[in-house]
């Protein structure tokens, strides 16, 4: 089969196995992008998001917003060449040189130092987290601190660790989110995340 064939009998195969279940219409293409990534069906109930997140996050891509990720993998599998076409860009810091040095000497992740070097970027920003919940954590102390107000927080880490803390905290504190409860996550889910909202633009706009 053609990649364009597999990827359509994927999507199929996935519509069967959800059956009756019934997704939010703003929601549902965002979803199944996730779960088709994944081949994980609980997605359809760890994913939550707060009022409007599609729509809030379409609206950020097309005023030109820079889209900062924890991870080079993220950042990798996010549809760059469309992105530029709204004049984003992606952005991951936390292999940069300055980034390790503080962080060591600070005794903190490079993930948390990462986070504080994006919010120094004077364009408005959606952060992509699949892998660290310590940049959640740091995105939560910036925006109670008045530092940061992202335009949306991407929050799904995977692992065990605070994991699930994180999330719950990004929830209590950001105002645009899309997040998957508990220890479920990953890189290729926060780039499948905003790549669904990118071919959503492209769809509609060409």
């Amino acid at each position: 089969m053609k990649p364009m064939e597999i990827e359509k009998r994927s999507f199929e195969i996935i519509a069967e196995e959800l059956g009756d279940r019934k997704i939010d219409p703003e929601y549902d293409l965002l979803v199944r992008r996730v779960i088709h990534t994944t081949a994980d069906f609980d997605y359809y109930d760890n994913l939550v998001f707060s009022p409007h997140a599609v729509e809030q996050m379409k609206k950020a891509i097309r005023s030109g917003c820079d889209i900062v990720t924890d991870t080079t993998m993220a950042m990798s599998g996010i549809n760059k060449k469309t992105l530029a076409r709204f004049g984003g860009e992606a952005h991951c810091f936390v292999a940069d040189e300055d980034v390790a040095r503080e962080a060591k000497e600070r005794g903190v992740t490079r993930s948390l130092v990462s986070m504080e070097k994006a919010a120094r970027l004077n364009k408005p920003l959606i952060f992509a987290i699949g892998n660290a919940p310590t940049a959640l954590f740091s995105i939560c102390e910036m925006i109670r601190e008045g530092k940061l107000d992202p335009e949306m927080v991407i929050g799904v880490p995977v692992g065990f660790v605070n994991v699930v803390e994180a999330k719950e905290e990004l929830i209590r504190t950001a105002k645009h989110y899309v997040v998957a409860r508990g220890r479920k996550g990953g890189s290729n889910v926060a780039a499948a995340i905003v790549n669904s909202v990118l071919y959503q633009l492209v769809e509609r706009e060409g």
